[in-house]
């Protein structure tokens, strides 16, 4: 018997006799698993919404509700559990009927302990293993999707460069900047890729615990990364610099810098023109804000409350190039920073998003 599988699972049982219900519990209960136990249908469905069982044991043929009519009820509600029914019936036909309905499994009453452990054992395992492989084909798809929407950013601004040196009239004496650009992205790009492989693909940045990284410091660094690029789309930046020298937040340098990035290139992308206000200032007590705030049209109230969901755009008519998945990753990294990122109207017209990250002190 595998004690890792069996404490690890949970089992409903439903049967109309208390005598049965006892059995079976006691002989789980003692191989480690949780029980949860139902004298009748209606109850087994109350047990199944409150909490998602790994298996159930099902009684075929009970009063009120049978097993059958249990089943067709629970797959209803996307039965996502293999059933294993509990039966003293020997008919071929019922038994049929009962895999067509969705069993995985018969046992025969009265059942040996040690036939109804073998069988509870085997799904149990079948299930637990096919939960872990669905797990870790999700962790897999976001750590994909995180990868791909962050190299999006620094590949953006070599492809801009590029472009500009690639024209006639570009002026020989922002070459070396454009130069400059290309390589630091390029730079950017591979580390990202390195921060993800060292991250052994549990789904996005690790939070080290002596993090630190430089609010002005980064301010300064968005600002020499796209200045040139928001000027070409009309965006005058302004830039409000903290008035502390040692103001530090409880994040990785590189992680801020894609967080600030996200806010600054959604500024390029839906508000054109204005200006583009870059801010550090204090937040709560023990926090401070990065604060991104633009001239453009702002966010519909119908959108803001679907602003930080994963694949939600800000504004209809997308270029194609948005995932929609930026403001749901950037949240959740600062959500695990131990932060909060949040949107405001800003007065007057536009849009502001905050990010607010608890404070540190400054390394020796």
């Amino acid at each position: 018997m595998d004690r890792a599988v069996a404490s690890a699972g949970r089992i409903l049982v439903v049967d109309d006799q208390p005598a049965n219900l006892r059995v079976v519990s006691t002989l789980l209960g003692r191989e480690g698993y949780a029980v949860d136990t139902a004298e009748n249908g209606e109850r087994a469905l109350e047990l199944y919404a409150q909490c998602t069982p790994d298996l159930i044991l099902l009684d075929m043929m009970m009063p009120g509700m049978d097993g059958f009519e249990v089943l067709e009820a629970l797959r209803q509600r996307r039965l996502v559990v293999p059933v294993v029914f509990v039966t003293a019936a020997h008919d071929r036909d019922l038994l049929l009927r009962a895999f067509d309905a969705g069993v995985v499994d018969y046992v025969t009453k009265p059942f040996l302990p040690e036939e109804l452990l073998a069988r509870v054992n085997a799904h149990i395992g079948l299930k637990l293993t096919r939960d872990r492989l669905e797990r870790v084909a999700r962790e897999r798809e976001e750590l994909v999707n995180l990868v791909a929407h962050d190299l999006k950013n620094p590949l953006s601004s070599v492809l801009f460069a590029s472009d500009i040196l690639r024209q006639e009239g570009c002026r020989p004496e922002r070459i070396p900047r454009y130069l400059q650009m290309i390589h630091e992205s390029a730079d950017d790009a591979l580390g990202y890729i390195r921060h993800y492989l060292e991250s052994r693909g549990d789904g996005g940045p690790r939070a080290a615990a002596d993090a630190r990284a430089s609010l002005r410091e980064t301010l300064e660094w968005l600002q020499q990364r796209y200045e040139i690029q928001l000027d070409a789309r009309g965006i005058q930046l302004q830039l409000s610099l903290p008035t502390a020298d040692a103001a530090f937040v409880a994040i990785d340098g590189r992680v801020l810098r894609q967080l600030g990035e996200n806010l600054v290139t959604n500024a390029m992308k839906y508000a054109p023109g204005g200006e583009l206000l870059l801010a550090g200032r204090p937040g709560a007590p023990g926090y401070l804000q990065l604060v991104a705030a633009d001239r453009g049209p702002g966010i519909p109230p119908a959108k803001q409350r679907e602003l930080f969901k994963p694949f939600t755009r800000l504004q209809d008519g997308d270029d194609g190039i948005s995932s929609g998945l930026g403001l749901s990753l950037a949240k959740r990294i600062v959500t695990n920073a131990g932060g909060q990122l949040w949107y405001e109207d800003r007065p007057g017209g536009g849009a502001v998003f905050v990010i607010e990250l608890p404070e540190v002190a400054a390394e020796a």
